[in-house]
């Protein structure tokens, strides 16, 4: 690794890059080997490493995966019981997927609590908003991909709580489901939002969340 690092550093010009993105102090406060109580401030990377995670096992998870109200199901009991590590993969993003949710509400909650929100990262707070909105998303999208009972019936309730939105809920309801009732075309559009649409927004409010973040620093405590 150092002789590849060093190959295209010398023509590339890497170092300066790393630096900037490497060299970044941890204070005391948030650093959990000299303080236990900082591991509140690692609910953040937590989260992030389980973004990831679910990342990469949703990858190989589309390697199988059919969005057809005809095959979906099947797939899905395939990637279960025909492919080699499919069940642990399977496993590991749907449980990765309920427990980045509850990182990234943990660290919203460490935010509000230690008073991080407050000026100058109001921005932040609205970008992590946004990030807890889009997990959310990717859990709500995601579940109905299996195409059984649950997820049919779930998803169901799920659209007609959106449909109680004032003035839109109507309109958004009838997008998620692409007719009058949840069917072919909503496994579908559930499906490319869940791997196209929120990815992009998912990276695009990453990348201001890690900007900010640098350019402000690490939080004080109260």
């Amino acid at each position: 690794m150092g002789r590849i690092y060093a190959f295209l550093d010398d023509r590339l010009n890497l170092e300066p890059l790393v630096r900037a993105i490497a060299d970044h102090p941890v204070p005391d406060h948030a650093n959990p080997l000299k303080t236990p109580k900082a591991l509140m401030y690692c609910f953040g990377g937590i989260a992030f490493m389980l973004i990831l995670l679910q990342i990469v096992t949703g990858m190989f998870l589309m390697l199988y995966y059919v969005p057809s109200p005809d095959h979906a199901y099947a797939s899905v009991t395939y990637i279960q019981d025909e492919v080699m590590f499919g069940s642990l993969v399977r496993a590991v993003h749907r449980v990765g997927a309920s427990a980045a949710i509850v990182m990234v509400f943990l660290h919203m909650m460490r935010v509000y609590f230690t008073g991080a929100y407050k000026k100058p990262r109001e921005l932040n707070w609205i970008a992590g908003i946004f990030l807890l909105v889009i997990v959310i998303g990717f859990g709500f999208s995601g579940y109905l991909l299996p195409w059984d009972q649950k997820a049919y019936w779930a998803t169901t309730v799920g659209i007609n709580l959106v449909a109680t939105v004032p003035l839109v809920g109507d309109f958004l309801a009838n997008v998620l489901r692409g007719g009058s009732e949840v069917g072919a075309l909503t496994l579908v559009r559930f499906f490319v939002i869940h791997v196209m649409f929120l990815p992009a927004l998912l990276l695009v409010f990453l990348a201001a969340h890690f900007f900010m973040i640098r350019r402000q620093g690490i939080s004080q405590p109260l």
